[in-house]
């Protein structure tokens, strides 16, 4: 099976009273971290804006029980030859 994906949320305030998403996602480099999707609209509280960000980080996950899951080999799987 493939790896957990390292997807965090966190919201962001560009101006004051207005609130954003951002997923963020770990490279293999621990301390380096990619934006990979962010709000179009803003909210107007921090909480509104983080529950929204959560909804789209499970839109990233095809199955609730296993998560987000790296593209790729399935390191599981039998050994091919």
């Amino acid at each position: 099976m493939t790896h957990l994906r390292h997807i965090s949320v966190f919201v962001d305030e560009p101006d004051p009273g207005h609130y954003h998403w951002v997923l963020h996602e770990s490279t293999e480099d621990a301390s380096v971290w990619i934006d990979i999707a962010e709000s179009e609209q803003s909210f107007t509280s921090w909480t509104e804006a983080f529950e929204a960000g959560t909804v789209a980080l499970y839109r990233l996950v095809p199955d609730e029980v296993l998560g987000p899951r790296a593209a790729g080999e399935d390191e599981g799987a039998d050994p091919v030859g």
